[in-house]
């Protein structure tokens, strides 16, 4: 199970993270549940590219300590928010 616990902190963090974006660019908002659902994604391969670049600490060895945590959260709050910026562009400017 530990193995997930940075996963699910980058789902989470996504979630919010899409949310806040949303708050934020009202204009490029999908609604709650669309922010958190693209939040979701976006944190999920935002915490992903930060492993693929070396620059998630403590994720190689697996270890939960307080950077690994900050850098789930971190990567998974901007990735969730930036996706949610593209798609909400991408759906104004088709609109």
């Amino acid at each position: 199970m530990e193995e997930y616990l940075p996963l699910i902190i980058q789902l989470v963090s996504g979630a919010l993270g899409g949310n806040v974006a949303g708050k934020l660019l009202k204009n490029m908002s999908l609604g709650t549940l669309g922010n958190s659902i693209v939040g979701i994604l976006g944190g999920g391969l935002g915490g992903q590219l930060l492993g693929m670049l070396g620059l998630s600490a403590g994720a190689d060895a697996g270890a939960m300590d307080i950077a690994g945590i900050l850098s789930s959260v971190a990567g998974g709050g901007v990735g969730g928010g930036v996706l949610m910026a593209i798609i909400g562009a991408i759906k104004k400017a088709m609109a």
